[in-house]
């Protein structure tokens, strides 16, 4: 692997393929997500965006996401020290944060699929937000999101 620009340069100096290469496709960042408005504490759901795939865990329309879902994230270097729910395996966070990628990321193994095969994508985990009533989505609450990381390191 000879370019492991990731470990070289700071985010903000990243072209934008190199910035759009750090996600790792886990689709977890598109799972609909409850925030408790006392608290502030942030619960995922398996309710997933109406653009994601469950297969692929890529959206469907990524050019024209906000167009079709307003209140999509546009994951930007400042936004990315603001938001407190990016999964433990995030290649965003974890480089944000001084730690390298795990051995499934693509951009270590080469393959967009270990990712899945690793099992930390919400590949086929999901519903699609068309089906379930917004008011119901407290019925789909999980925490598997947060727990993914716990075996992220394995191999």
């Amino acid at each position: 692997m000879e370019n492991q620009f990731w470990k070289t340069k700071r985010l903000d100096e990243m072209t934008q393929a190199e910035w759009e290469s750090l996600c790792d496709g886990c689709g977890l960042c598109c799972l609909n997500k409850l925030e408790d408005w006392d608290t502030g504490e942030v619960a995922f759901t398996s309710v997933a965006c109406r653009l994601l795939d469950g297969q692929s865990c890529r959206c469907k329309d990524y050019e024209n996401r906000q167009e079709t879902v307003p209140d999509c994230i546009q994951l930007t270097v400042e936004s990315l020290h603001e938001i407190p729910w990016l999964p433990p395996t995030c290649g965003y966070r974890l480089v944000r944060d001084g730690e390298d990628l795990y051995w499934w990321h693509p951009l270590i193994s080469g393959d967009p699929d270990t990712v899945h095969q690793a099992g930390i994508s919400a590949q086929g985990r999901t519903i699609s937000e068309e089906e379930v009533d917004v008011d119901d989505f407290e019925d789909y609450l999980v925490d598997w999101p947060l727990t993914v990381g716990e075996t992220a390191k394995a191999r």
